[in-house]
């Protein structure tokens, strides 16, 4: 039986918990999204861009699942404190999707079902999540419990934590895939997008070797808009990997169709490399405030766009 080939439902950012009992209410998970699914006795894990994530992680091939499904989650590494820790990941992966050997295990953590020998995207949330809970799934794959109606508690519960945030979901909304539904609610406590590396400064003093900080943007339909310059977060591992990589694709035109507000003389390089970077907020001119480097992600450049990453 084959299955469909589904997009994920992304979810509208939101700017404060809130607490009503027609939504259940779910941890933000730090780690890859994956669509599984199952047929013909093989399994297929694609990202929410459609690449193969059986590569850097082939144990997902190994799980045990139902036959005829098709399930919505996450790929988390959880660090010893039981936390989701995405720089373990890059672990997993490495610079640029190049495997480090890391022993570094994960979790298949599964929030919705949308076919299970026929399509489900349809049914209400509450009834799919139902229908999630009688699969029986098992370790390494966690299905975590929703909370009902009370956000606000849970977004506190995982600050304290010091997670991602939480992601809220009307009841009786259907699944909408490959379309950000305002049915889903994300609530970030430490935002983060993706981002397109088109150049970089060269580095000073200890990192005179390598780079200071790499120049990072997205994609609009004229082209590739500056937004930060990006130099914390790098440790000297990933600076020579990155030094490396940025040297190979060096060029002698901007790739940036606006202007960079940078200090000193920027090298320019051809934006083949996405990062995801974490920062404390959008400015006023569209520039990110307080970024900081989290990992290199696989995805296709060109696919990183304002309208998918800038602000809401």
């Amino acid at each position: 039986m084959n299955s469909p080939d589904y997009q994920p439902t992304l979810a509208t950012s939101w700017p404060a918990p809130f607490d009503d009992d027609g939504w259940w209410f779910e941890i933000k998970w730090d780690g890859y999204r994956v669509i599984v699914s199952t047929a013909e006795g093989e399994i297929r894990a694609r990202s929410r861009r459609g690449l193969d994530l059986l590569e850097p992680f082939p144990e997902l091939g190994r799980l045990q699942l139902p036959a005829g499904v098709v399930l919505d989650g996450e790929v988390v590494a959880f660090d010893e404190e039981g936390r989701p820790s995405f720089s373990l990941l890059q672990r997993r992966t490495g610079f640029g999707g190049r495997g480090t050997g890391a022993q570094v295990g994960v979790n298949l953590v599964v929030f919705d079902v949308l076919f299970n020998r026929k399509p489900v995207i349809a049914q209400p949330y509450e009834q799919r999540r139902a229908l999630l809970d009688v699969l029986g799934l098992e370790s390494p794959i966690l299905v975590p419990e929703p909370t009902p109606g009370a956000g606000t508690s849970l977004y506190e519960a995982v600050r304290a934590r010091g997670m991602e945030g939480i992601v809220g979901k009307r009841l009786g909304s259907p699944y909408q895939p490959g379309r950000r539904s305002s049915d889903w609610r994300k609530v970030s406590i430490r935002h983060t997008l993706l981002a397109v590396v088109g150049g970089y400064l060269p580095g000073a003093g200890g990192r005179s070797a390598t780079f200071g900080s790499v120049l990072v943007g997205l994609y609009k339909p004229d082209g590739l808009h500056w937004i930060a310059a990006v130099g914390s977060g790098f440790d000297d591992s990933t600076l020579k990997l990155f030094s490396e990589a940025l040297a190979q694709l060096e060029r002698p035109t901007n790739p940036f169709v606006n202007e960079v507000v940078a200090p000193g003389h920027p090298v320019w390089v051809e934006p083949g490399i996405v990062v995801r970077v974490e920062y404390k907020e959008w400015t006023v001119d569209d520039h990110l405030r307080a970024p900081v480097y989290k990992g290199v992600e696989r995805v296709d450049p060109e696919t990183v766009t304002w309208a998918e990453e800038g602000p809401s």
